[in-house]
């Protein structure tokens, strides 16, 4: 089992250039837990992954991991502890799978040690985790987009780090292979305890795996707590700007988020049909005007369905 490790985020304001896109996050990752990081584009979730790994510096404020400075740090000590998948890494040209999986190990390597036992064993079993051992001997440049990423989430794994952050980990994956990545990542926290962080775009993905949720908005924290607290209408119309319903997942007995959208509404459609037939009769008797409701009861009618104002 791994360690527990405090990874908080103190007053932590990020940007590039002129632009501020985090601006004074406080943030709490529950240890040995699973927590995603959801927002809509552009909100500065990738950018607070960057932070919290040490590639992206603060404007002000601080990332702490067990109350250190990460960017104080040196960069092998914490190597050691978290490790990153970021969001599109790029491969020596030429190199081989395997080759790439195991410098996953170079953190945990001394000045001109050899490799162990245990470093064999490691690259091993994260080629095995992710179904990518019969790739071990071709290059990194001839695999698939998906077979690619399999391969990033093995050095990830091959490193053996208490702590894991992964930025949008089921990208270039069909929904099978994102099934297969989020099971192992649970299975990697199950058995391990890793703590893993992950931004994910499927807000239901993120729901059913995660144990707590961090829904950003423009920059700072709009909300944090387990999936239960987290999904709800009113969090989706704010983070989002997307009306919609929230169901229980059958699956998995989490919620699950089910969109509005202009189409495809049953209610929204089924008053349409009704504002048409109204209009139909009150063409053909115009003196009925019981036949076209008050303003009041139509908004009563549309907030009872949850959809907006229907011209």
């Amino acid at each position: 089992m791994t360690l527990d490790h405090a990874l908080t985020a103190d007053a932590l304001t990020l940007g590039y250039g002129e632009r501020t896109v985090i601006d004074g996050l406080d943030l709490v990752v529950p240890p040995g837990r699973i927590t995603a990081i959801v927002g809509a584009n552009a909100c500065g979730k990738s950018t607070l992954l960057r932070s919290m790994s040490r590639l992206l510096a603060p404007r002000s404020g601080q990332v702490l991991l067990d109350g250190k400075a990460v960017h104080r740090m040196p960069a092998k000590e914490l190597a050691r502890t978290l490790g990153l998948l970021p969001q599109s890494p790029i491969a020596p040209e030429g190199i081989t799978v395997s080759d790439l999986v195991g410098r996953g190990r170079h953190p945990h390597q001394k000045l001109l040690a050899r490799w162990s036992r245990e470093d064999d064993e490691a690259v091993a079993e994260a080629l095995a985790a992710t179904q990518t051992a019969e790739l071990a001997d071709r290059s990194v440049d001839e695999l698939s987009g998906g077979q690619r990423q399999r391969v990033w989430i093995a050095l990830a794994l091959a490193q053996r780090t208490d702590v894991l952050l992964l930025d949008e980990p089921t990208t270039f994956l069909d929904v099978s292979h994102q099934i297969d990545v989020l099971d192992l990542l649970t299975t990697l926290n199950h058995t391990r305890g890793t703590t893993i962080v992950m931004v994910l775009h499927d807000l239901n993905l993120a729901a059913r795996y995660a144990d707590h949720l961090i829904a950003l908005a423009a920059g700072r924290l709009h909300a944090a707590g387990p999936p239960e607290q987290v999904l709800t209408p009113q969090t989706v119309q704010a983070v989002f700007g997307l009306s919609s319903e929230i169901i229980t997942d059958p699956v998995s007995g989490k919620p699950l988020m089910v969109p509005r959208g202009r189409h495809h509404d049953l209610a929204r459609q089924d008053l349409a049909r009704q504002d048409l037939a109204r209009q139909d009769l009150a063409r053909e008797d115009p003196v009925r005007e019981d036949l076209v409701p008050e303003e009041p009861a139509r908004e009563a009618m549309e907030r009872e369905v949850g959809v907006g104002r229907l011209s």
